[in-house]
């Protein structure tokens, strides 16, 4: 076997003409079972006649036949662990004579895991929550038990609770804007000013119509920089009244027996967002000190791969934008060459992280790939049963326990890394890190 490059080998094998001879009697007998030629009755066909009338079927019946039963032959005797599909070069079959040919094929890295993944080095700051911070998530609860209280007939002010009935006058993209019941709050950063300008001053049941000019930047793509007459009528004046922050406000709010378990609460929730956003930058920078601990070669095939989901990824954020990838004009090639150093280094951090689990003996219980299951099943409102079904069928089973299995190796490395405090002043990255794509099986 000869080496060509990186994770790439070249062997060379020869096929006796004995076993050629052999499978050829099998493809001609399967051709006969089904040919239909004139003067014949199906599966009467002689032998030598099938041979001649179909030469070129038999011929890449065989080689489809015998060629991958010869490689595989050949790499389970040698124990290669094959990425990918060989490619064939360099082929001689010849009427009487062995089949000769070269495959080129790719096998998965080998490499020792030394010791040094423990106490790798990684900023970290601890999460701290403030009570200012814990006062103004208490605010935002308060507000969203807010009560708006209808007010008796009177006109309007600038500072007023409304609920209105709106109507578009002019041509928009897609129809006729059209909302039975808007609430606005006059006067309030969100509300456009020509609003608050032409509600003030009317009162309940009053009809008026002025035009709104939107923003190039407005975040509806089909009023951005257009000009837009409404027909408005005021349905009501509400008086907004908030709830008093007290034991009683807490006890509304679920399972809490006073305001200090509340704000308890309150502090957990906070710290933990933190957390997982701290420990997420540090998952990042454990990866990138892990893979510049190794230089070792990656199969083409992991990295291709890699590149496909990098892409994938990329094109449902943009669906989920309401963009559509069609409409643009992209050079596939340039993207995908644009992310193969990401893709090189996303294959070696998780073939490195599947090292590290192997040895440290971490794995997905049974408990933790049911717990994503029924998650899923949840979010879905299906029953879970047809949910596992689904996801083992189509394989996503086996991803989510390489996903668990992953995580926990990350958190495994990060309790064993050494924290130090990050720079206070940090330039977020252009991209997020994605998650280390799972090394793919053999084939």
């Amino acid at each position: 076997m000869a080496l060509l490059e990186g994770c790439k080998h070249e062997i060379e094998l020869v096929v006796p003409v004995e076993e050629i001879d052999k499978e050829t009697a099998l493809v001609v007998e399967d051709i006969r079972k089904k040919a239909a030629l004139p003067g014949f009755r199906p599966g009467k066909v002689p032998a030598s006649l099938i041979r001649t009338k179909f030469a070129n079927e038999v011929r890449q019946d065989v080689l489809e036949r015998i060629i991958p039963k010869a490689f595989r032959a050949h790499a389970d005797a040698e124990k290669l662990q094959v990425v990918g599909t060989p490619s064939v070069v360099d082929m001689h079959f010849h009427s009487g004579e062995p089949l000769k040919f070269k495959a080129q094929f790719e096998v998965a890295p080998e490499f020792e895991l030394r010791d040094d993944y423990r106490g790798l080095t990684v900023p970290y700051r601890e999460p701290v929550v403030t009570d200012e911070e814990i006062e103004t998530r208490l605010r935002n609860l308060r507000e969203q038990k807010a009560e708006y209280i209808n007010e008796d007939p009177r006109p309007a002010t600038a500072t007023d609770h409304v609920l209105i009935a709106l109507r578009s006058l002019s041509p928009l993209e897609g129809g006729e804007l059209h909302e039975n019941e808007l609430a606005l709050e006059l006067g309030a950063a969100d509300t456009m000013a020509a609003f608050t300008e032409n509600i003030t001053g009317m009162e309940p049941g009053d009809e008026k119509e002025f035009d709104v000019t939107y923003p190039e930047e407005y975040g509806s793509e089909r009023l951005a920089g257009k000009t837009v007459k409404f027909a408005c009528t005021l349905k009501t004046i509400r008086r907004k009244e908030l709830p008093e922050v007290n034991d009683e406000f807490a006890q509304d709010l679920g399972d809490f027996k006073s305001l200090d378990e509340l704000k308890d609460a309150v502090r957990r929730s906070i710290y933990a967002e933190r957390d997982m956003t701290a420990r997420q930058d540090a998952h990042t920078a454990i990866l990138d000190v892990l893979v510049g601990l190794y230089d070792f070669p990656v199969p083409q095939a992991y990295v291709d791969q890699q590149i496909e989901t990098l892409i994938e990824s990329r094109l449902r954020s943009l669906a989920g934008q309401g963009v559509d990838p069609r409409t643009l004009n992209l050079d596939w090639n340039k993207i995908k060459e644009s992310q193969a150093p990401r893709a090189q280094k996303d294959v070696r951090a998780s073939l490195l992280l599947e090292k590290v689990a192997d040895r440290e003996a971490i794995h997905a219980t049974q408990d933790e790939v049911d717990a994503e299951v029924q998650r899923i099943a949840r979010q879905e409102r299906e029953a879970v049963a047809s949910v596992r079904r689904r996801l083992d069928q189509d394989g996503t089973l086996g991803r989510i326990a390489g996903h668990i299995r992953t995580q926990k190796t990350l958190n495994f490395l990060f309790e064993q890394a050494s924290k130090v405090e990050p720079p206070p002043a940090e330039t977020p990255a252009e991209e997020e890190s994605p998650e280390p794509a799972e090394p793919q099986e053999s084939k």
